[in-house]
């Protein structure tokens, strides 16, 4: 018995050990005789040391648990206790645990907003490892692209016939892949016409010329369906000029499968998802466009149709895949399904180029300018090169913790390097505001150096000291001491001086230009060239262009969808995914196709942190030389801008806009300018009808006010046509000074009438506005609701007239041949008397160039005078023109105008005897016409007087002039 028990108590002290020693992970329980102190979490073991005497059964405590030196109280409630003291366990390591959980959560928060504000001092302590890395997976990328001479030249040695032009029929003006069509066309400076299918078909030939290159099908049904006489029609023309067809496959709800187009032996399948896209390396249609690799993943839409043939005619183009998701198939390896496919025209002598998609999808958008340039035979190819300079602006500008680093600047060389090897010439193009040299912390002050000490490895130019928007300043002294600044601290940190390139800071005052700032880059740092996004707006970028003012090129500048707080791949708007859309076949990629020259726009900011402009040029350039044979290089800004112009010399003249209609322009416009500096409306002319004696009527009314004279033209500035125009908008606008007419913010063209006010608002009469070429377009830029005001009378007597006053003003051709030489001068005749004869002929054809202004203004802004109502009722005239302009309060001109018998028109009444009247040089008698000269006028002008009838019938509420009914009776 007492064996047994002696051996129960081993057996229990053998195996109590063994439990505290599999929980002693969990507790701090210690059995050493040296550690006798425990935390009162251990309150289920009492480690009391017995005397040397002591029994192992003479305890009396109710809980104790004796390990070797300690005994058992209670063999019976042994269990009991363990399990006890094992369920608190649990519960305290639950305890801890949500402790720990608290605190990782406080700290998570803390790391959170630290890493989420970059000028945060704990930020520093943060490690970041998200700089993405250019990785482009492409089978070719290694290899170099494909030499120019040696791509497809779709080039023909035969005569060829066609314009330079793409004929497109769309299903109606709204629809959206015809939009996108003709955007596709305006960003590659390619001329195109829209015709809506269905109707008849236009003009396709100009004498033996073909009007048209390619014709393009937005919707292929649209051409196979044409009616019988123009279908034969069009495939004639096509025959005849060697004219190709592109057709799209349209989205539709019904489902094709297998269905055969009409009158061809080709099949097609349409509703389908695809993925996975290649091209045939092999097809002559492939120009820019380069068989890189596959392009993985999904393609945009479940809309596509793809094509069976069986005839030797097509050659596919591009492949596809079925979605694997869509269509489950048993692991076998699927055939390759054609997307796009070219006919060679082995049927019927006609090339076409069939799409089963749209230009949703990237590669569409080479393959599409591939087909054109192939159909055209050459004729509507773009060019393969393409030149890169990639701006850094504010250097040394930025908050703490934005700024360089060395290991940054390290990365910019390295990344440099890499590009140069792919874009020969390339270097990063850095613009510098000297006032914030070491602004930034310790590490990114060593940023500072380490750029300039690498100064050599880069091109320079000047932003302003400060980083002030030049436009802020009104005084030229104070802005050129401001670039002074700036010029010194180059000279003193070994910044090159020499590259005669300049960058706004937010591109102020470049345009809308600032005056003062193109004489101070003149004066200050000889700028010939600098670049914008604003001209003539942001959006829509395939519309931004060049111009040249006071000798500086202006270059259109290029976004890359980096701005000066995206620093980080993770915080980038739309994520990482988006990025990599812009760069692999989308926006950013499209610019350098579309764009021959390519100047982009970065800041620091964006080659520090996560470095995304490194990683954003480096994979673009990349994939371009996976996908497309472009001949990338770079060069310095000047050569860039000469090059430009080379190729687009019709940007040379600028296109002044009125900054008072876009929200950007505004903020970057001198505060010293007033929206209110405009006039409302222009009296146009033409000359010798009558616009002085208007411009004077209009001149007694105390709600408007007239432009300041000019010293050369009198009263008229003539700005929209001739030299005046290069002089710019602020020398424009100073003929109309805010204190010659209060603000028009109360009261303007269009106030409700019977409003009272005094304040006056500005017009413009200048007389050669009304056939000058140019002007329609160039004013209604800058004046889009301006309303028009023309005075027509006999075109004949104005011709006449203009003879005379030319006579009267000592004009030595006048006063050496008659009217009717003058009249009758032929083309060879000498070049003086050809401009009279022009200047007394041209501007009498009415219709030819009111039609002209009409292009640009709707006929609800134009309202025509007759000229001979203006001279013998000027009372009704001027009333009738207050309710068209909308002027208020109506001036009762019955006062205010009178006939004089002595002049033989009305005048200005000063008092009840005495008036006052136009100059000597108005109301002159002439001799009357001669017969022959009436005679050959009234034939001359026949055609443009019948014109004029139908134009103003069409135009609506314009009575037929007495004048122009006589002309046209007595001619007939």
């Amino acid at each position: 018995m007492s064996s047994h028990h002696h051996n129960s108590n081993n057996n229990t002290s053998e195996r109590i050990p063994m439990l505290m020693k599999a929980t002693s992970n969990d507790t701090t329980l210690t059995t050493s005789p040296k550690n006798e102190k425990f935390s009162t979490p251990h309150k289920f073991y009492d480690m009391r040391p017995l005397s040397s005497g002591s029994s192992s059964s003479s305890s009396s405590s109710t809980n104790g648990i004796i390990i070797n030196n300690y005994g058992i109280n209670n063999k019976n409630s042994f269990m009991t206790r363990i399990c006890c003291h094992m369920m608190k366990t649990v519960q305290r390591n639950i305890q801890k645990c949500v402790a720990a959980l608290v605190l990782i959560s406080f700290f998570s928060i803390i790391f959170f907003t630290q890493y989420m504000d970059s000028s945060s001092p704990l930020v520093g302590l943060i490690h970041r490892d998200t700089k993405p890395m250019p990785l482009i997976h492409c089978q070719t990328l290694n290899k170099s692209p494909s030499d120019p001479s040696q791509t497809h030249d779709h080039r023909s040695e035969a005569r060829l016939r066609i314009d330079s032009k793409v004929l497109v029929f769309v299903e109606t003006t709204y629809s959206k892949l015809g939009r996108e069509i003709a955007e596709e066309l305006v960003y590659n400076r390619i001329k195109y016409k829209i015709e809506v299918a269905g109707k008849s078909l236009p003009v396709l030939t100009n004498l033996d010329k073909g009007r048209y290159g390619v014709i393009v099908f937005e919707n292929l049904d649209k051409y196979l369906s044409m009616d019988k006489w123009n279908r034969e029609l069009l495939d004639k023309y096509c025959r005849e000029y060697s004219v190709g067809i592109v057709g799209f496959m349209s989205a539709s709800e019904e489902t094709l499968v297998g269905a055969q187009l009409k009158g061809f032996p080709l099949y097609v399948h349409t509703n389908l998802r695809l993925r996975d896209a290649s091209l045939n390396p092999s097809s002559p249609v492939l120009r820019l466009t380069r068989a890189g690799d596959t392009a993985w993943g999904p393609l945009p839409g479940n809309d596509w149709a793809v094509f069976q043939h069986n005839h030797s005619t097509y050659e596919p183009l591009e492949f596809a895949q079925k979605n694997t998701l869509d269509y489950p198939n048993d692991g076998g390896i699927q055939p390759p399904l054609t997307t796009v496919l070219q006919d060679h025209g082995k049927l019927d002598n006609i090339q076409r180029i069939y799409f089963g998609a749209g230009l949703k999808f990237w590669l569409h958008r080479l393959l599409f300018l591939d087909a054109l340039s192939y159909l055209s035979h050459g004729q509507l190819s773009v060019s393969l090169n393409r030149m890169i300079l990639v701006d850094i602006d504010d250097i040394f500008v930025g908050e703490r913790s934005t700024r360089l680093k060395p290991d940054d600047v390290h990365a910019l060389i390295s990344t440099q390097s890499r590009i140069a090897e792919m874009v020969p010439g390339f270097r990063f193009n850095l613009g510098f505001s000297g006032k914030y040299f070491h602004h930034g912390t310790k590490e990114e002050n060593l940023g500072d150096d380490m750029l300039l000490r690498n100064v050599d490895k880069f091109t320079w130019f000047s932003h302003m000291w400060n980083h002030q928007q030049p436009h802020l300043y009104d005084n030229l002294t104070i802005l050129m001491n401001d670039m002074m600044l700036n010029k010194e601290f180059a000279k003193l940190k070994g910044i090159p001086l020499n590259s005669g390139y300049s960058v706004s800071p937010h591109h102020s005052g470049v345009y809308p230009v600032h005056e003062l700032l193109y004489e101070a880059w003149k004066k200050v740092w000889n700028v010939k060239v600098t670049s914008t996004e604003e001209y003539p707006h942001l959006r829509p970028a395939r519309l931004r262009r060049g111009f040249i003012h006071r000798n500086i090129m202006v270059l259109p500048r290029q976004t890359c969808g980096l701005f000066t707080h995206t620093m980080y791949i993770d915080r980038y708007p739309g994520g990482r995914d988006k990025l990599d859309e812009s760069i692999q076949g989308g926006e950013l990629f499209q610019t350098i196709v579309y764009n021959q020259i390519n100047i982009f726009m970065t800041h620091m900011s964006n080659y520090g942190s996560d470095r995304l402009a490194l990683y954003t040029f480096e994979s673009v350039i990349k994939f371009l030389r996976c996908w497309t044979n472009l001949k990338l290089s770079s060069t310095p800004p000047i050569q860039l801008g000469e090059h430009y112009f080379k190729l687009h010399p019709d940007e040379s003249d600028p296109i002044w806009g009125n900054p008072c209609e876009d929200a950007r322009h505004l903020k970057i416009w001198s505060r010293s300018k007033s929206c209110d500096s405009l006039p409302k409306f222009l009296v146009i002319g033409p000359q010798k009808t009558g616009t002085t004696a208007l411009y004077s009527f209009l001149s007694m009314h105390p709600s408007l006010a007239s432009n300041l004279p000019s010293p050369d033209t009198f009263e008229e500035i003539q700005f929209f046509n001739g030299n005046n125009y290069y002089r710019g908008l602020d020398w424009y606008m100073s003929f109309f000074p805010l204190q010659n007419a209060t603000s028009s913010n109360s009261v303007h063209i269009g106030s409700p009438s019977g409003s009272s006010t005094n304040a006056r608002y500005f017009f413009e009469k200048s007389a050669t506005y009304f056939d000058g070429d140019l002007v329609p377009k160039r004013a209604h830029q800058l004046l889009p609701n301006a309303k028009l005001v023309v005075i027509l009378i006999s075109p004949a007597k104005r011709a006449y007239s203009w003879y005379q006053h030319t006579r009267a003003h000592g004009d030595v051709i006048a006063n050496n041949y008659s009217f009717y030489q003058v009249i009758t001068a032929s083309d060879t005749a000498p070049k003086p008397l050809r401009d009279l004869r022009n200047r007394c002929l041209n501007p009498g054809k009415y219709a030819q160039h009111l039609e002209r202004w009409l292009a640009f203004y709707p006929n609800q802004q134009l309202h025509i005078i007759d000229g001979e109502q203006l001279r013998l009722n000027p009372i009704d005239v001027m009333n009738d023109l207050q309710r068209f302009l909308k002027i208020a309060p109506l001036m009762d001109y019955s006062n205010h105008l009178r006939y004089d018998p002595k002049k033989g028109f009305y005048c200005q009444v000063l008092n009840e005897s005495r008036n006052k009247c136009l100059g000597k040089s108005k109301g002159r008698i002439y001799p009357e016409m001669d017969e022959k000269s009436t005679k050959i006028l009234q034939r001359y002008y026949l055609s443009h007087n019948t014109a004029l009838v139908k134009l103003l019938k069409k135009l609506g509420s314009r009575p037929i002039p007495t004048w122009l009914k006589n002309e046209l009776s007595t001619t007939t």
